[in-house]
């Protein structure tokens, strides 16, 4: 998988940025002070044009003589203050999140749109880099309607990569899609059995229309449809999300296959997929409703390598086989893996087995231990992109399953494989433990991929790219079908959004 080089990003191929791997780059010494002058700032938080549910930026601290500091100065080292000229008040929350490494994420919400935000940041009340840096123009916070019309001038904002290797996967089953046969033949096929929905983009807004009983989950499909036409004009589109946890699309690819959105795919069907629910909800409700989210986990990675446990780890529900397996060796091994169930639901009759249940962990200390189990739930786990990006290693079993990024991992370059029967987990825990640099190496490589492809902004391209390639290959005019109902736009009377776009357009 390369990774993706954009504009900002190029800083890192400098001699002192961070890079791909900042344990491989030149440190500065232990205790060493940063420098505010060659202390390096750079992200997508300080380009106007890019609108996130969270903005987010990066400091890597630099000291005098041009090393990466590689440990923390401090956590209160950098101080972040956001204001506009134009606005006696600005309302915006600010974190300085210490990854520990030398570097900090600084993430931002706004709750109202502002002119000409100036981004302070400060060193012993000294500017750093080119701070402050000035967003010029309308930011518009999470909540403005103002797409942008041209797709293609939105990807360069947003420096999308030219293409996902899974979307071209997915969608090379399919040399055209018929927005009328599917309307026919997919309700007909899975509506009566499965929770289907089926959603028609028109003129950039959605509709929609649920198949089944069980039909909750389709919030997070409407939230992130409604999030992406108010940042792009999305192209006119008909397509069904499949809500459950299963795949749906069993048929060869040489049988009448329907094109079928999910969360999870497998080997041995052929859905599109889409981001998980969990993941695309922590994106939109990072410093929102939810605590675990790609950007807090970077600041709660638990103690420094050497001070982890020794100990592979996991906690969860008993939804699979393995998993009961998996603490049947943690009572055998209990020095060498610590697992336990924290809920009984599919094997309820084997608690006494198993049990008994342990109390949940924040999954912050999870990174506590140095190696961490990935093992499938009812399909793929999907805490796997918390995990990647924590500072522990992932020992992942091989699996039928996958999420939209599992084909661009590498194992023993980004985690450690394990057998799906966990036949050879203690081998590979032992491995690790007689390895400890290399094991440490692999947790950072993981970590790494997390953050050069999992955050906001990629999971906002994907779903872009996603819809924009599958919408091409659409021969009949999508509409919006009888009993299709609107998916309205949040309104937010408190902070209303002036879109200049629109402005200009009524000009």
């Amino acid at each position: 998988m390369s990774l993706r080089l954009v504009p900002w990003l190029l800083l890192l191929l400098l001699p002192f940025c961070l890079g791909v791997f900042a344990h491989e780059l030149p440190g500065a010494r232990a205790g060493s002070v940063p420098s505010a002058a060659k202390t390096l700032v750079w992200g997508p938080g300080l380009e106007a044009n890019i609108v996130l549910p969270a903005r987010f930026f990066y400091i890597q601290a630099v000291d005098t003589s041009g090393k990466n500091l590689t440990t923390s100065p401090g956590e209160k080292t950098f101080e972040v203050k956001i204001d506009s000229p134009v606005e006696p008040f600005t309302r915006i929350w600010i974190q300085v999140l210490d990854r520990q490494d030398g570097s900090f994420l600084v993430r931002y919400r706004m709750y109202a749109t502002y002119t000409d935000l100036h981004v302070h940041i400060l060193l012993n009340n000294k500017h750093v880099a080119k701070s402050p840096f000035i967003l010029k123009g309308p930011v518009y916070h999470e909540g403005c309607h103002c797409p942008q019309p041209s797709g293609s001038v939105w990807e360069t904002h947003m420096h999308c990569p030219q293409s996902f290797p899974q979307i071209d996967r997915d969608l090379s089953l399919y040399t055209s899609v018929d927005p009328d046969r599917n309307d026919q033949e997919i309700p007909q096929r899975f509506g009566q059995r499965q929770s289907l929905c089926h959603y028609t983009i028109k003129d950039n807004k959605v509709y929609v229309k649920t198949f089944g009983e069980h039909v909750g989950f389709r919030i997070f499909m409407d939230a992130i449809l409604l999030s992406l036409t108010r940042k792009v004009r999305l192209l006119d589109m008909e397509f069904f999300v499949n809500l459950g946890d299963w795949p749906l699309e069993k048929r060869k690819p040489t049988e009448k296959i329907h094109p079928i959105f999910s969360w999870c795919g497998s080997n041995s069907t052929r859905d599109i997929v889409m981001p998980t629910y969990d993941l695309t909800e922590s994106v939109l409700e990072t410093m929102g409703r939810v605590s675990l989210d790609m950007m807090s986990v970077q600041a709660n990675t638990g103690p420094p390598w050497p001070e982890k446990n020794a100990t592979a780890f996991w906690r969860g529900r008993d939804s699979r086989q393995e998993r009961l397996e998996l603490v049947k060796l943690s009572r055998a091994h209990p020095d060498v893996i610590d697992a336990a169930f924290t809920n009984f639901f599919f094997f309820k009759h084997d608690e006494s087995l198993y049990g008994p249940l342990v109390k949940h962990v924040s999954f912050f200390d999870f990174f506590k231990h140095k190696y961490q189990i990935n093992i499938d739930g009812t399909v793929a786990a999907y805490r796997l992109p918390y995990l990647l990006a924590g500072d522990s290693v992932v020992l992942k079993q091989d699996s039928g399953y996958y999420e939209h990024f599992y084909n661009e991992l590498r194992p023993w370059e980004h985690y450690i494989p394990v057998r799906a029967d966990l036949g050879d987990l203690m081998e590979k825990i032992q491995w690790a433990r007689d390895n400890d640099e290399e094991a440490k190496k692999i947790a950072r490589a993981g970590r790494q991929f997390a953050r050069n492809n999992l955050m906001g902004d990629s999971i906002f391209c994907y779903y872009y790219k996603l819809f924009k390639e599958y919408a091409r290959l659409q021969v009949t005019e999508p509409k919006v079908r009888e009993g299709m109902e609107l998916v309205e736009q949040p309104t937010d009377e408190l902070f209303p959004c002036s879109c200049h776009r629109r402005a200009k357009d009524e000009l």
